[in-house]
């Protein structure tokens, strides 16, 4: 009898250590990350977006030529030239360490500009969202005259006043993107503002900062999170356009948007200056916009299949 019971709680013992196993699992594979691996789009979108990334932080590093250095005897060299692998430009400066260059201005531009529409945008959302009455209607209604310009329009009329300079783009792109933030946040905390748990805070006597901050954001930042991916596209769009139109990026420094608009005089006879500037935009904006799809489907259950 001893032994049966003995080999009972052994057996009791196994299964629960393999209960404990598969509850382990199961975690693990509906963890954010390991949902997000599944999502093969999602990871080629990771994948172009760190390739990028590593070549803006660590190219520079491996390049000898000077982006803004010239060489009159191979202007317009074609790709594959001895020592200018992706050719030259007008001025013979090599478009590959151009471009190396470029990715740290364009990367950090639309990164940064991402930030400040962010960190602005949520704030008013948040505020608007959870005050309601006349601060809502005030709020939206300067959001509405900011969003009745196309986003590049408004950047561009930013410029104008601002001036150029990297700086100046950043908080030109910042600010041209503070109305989806809002108005995301905003319709957001209307819906988690009615929840029961935050009425129960409130009947606690929890503050105003401590409910928006503890206990509102931390459940619509997935939303967020989302769009700000979506966003970082767009604002690399956003800065070579204004770099295309002259209102960007200035000499010394060079942005893809800035390489693009040196090519577009010189489409027909050299055309690779303006190609692989514009093939870096794509490959970056796609990298964002795939990474972006497989994060709303992982955070939003709405949209899984």
């Amino acid at each position: 009898m001893a032994d049966l019971k003995s080999s009972r709680q052994a057996d009791s013992g196994l299964s629960e250590k393999k209960q404990q196993e598969m509850l382990l699992k199961e975690r693990r594979a509906n963890n954010a990350w390991h949902k997000l691996r599944r999502n093969k789009s999602a990871m080629v979108g990771l994948v172009l977006i760190l390739f990028v990334i590593l070549m803006a932080i660590f190219g520079p590093f491996f390049m000898s030529k000077d982006p803004a250095g010239m060489d009159f005897m191979n202007m317009y060299a074609k790709p594959g030239t001895p020592g200018f692998p992706l050719g030259a430009d007008g001025t013979g400066r090599d478009i590959l360490t151009r471009l190396i260059y470029g990715a740290r201005v364009s990367i950090l531009v639309a990164v940064g500009g991402m930030a400040v529409g962010a960190v602005i945008g949520i704030l008013i959302g948040l505020v608007s969202g959870y005050c309601g009455g006349g601060v809502d209607a005030v709020l939206m209604r300067i959001m509405d005259g900011m969003s009745a310009f196309p986003f590049v329009l408004l950047a561009l009329m930013l410029m104008t006043v601002l001036g150029q300079g990297m700086n100046n783009v950043i908080l030109a792109i910042g600010i041209a993107s503070v109305p989806g933030y809002a108005r995301m946040t905003r319709g957001q905390v209307l819906v988690v503002k009615n929840e029961e748990y935050i009425k129960a805070v409130k009947a606690l006597g929890g503050s105003s900062s401590r409910i928006l901050f503890r206990h509102v954001l931390p459940n619509v930042v997935s939303e967020l999170i989302v769009y700000a991916t979506l966003n970082v596209a767009s604002a690399i769009l956003t800065e070579a356009s204004l770099s295309f139109l002259g209102m960007g990026i200035t000499p010394p420094q060079v942005s893809w948007g800035s390489i693009l608009k040196e090519g577009q005089d010189c489409l027909q006879t050299a055309g690779h200056v303006a190609t692989f500037s514009g093939i870096c935009i794509l490959i970056t904006v796609l990298g964002f916009n795939l990474l972006g799809d497989g994060i709303r489907d992982v955070l939003d259950p709405k949209m899984k299949k």
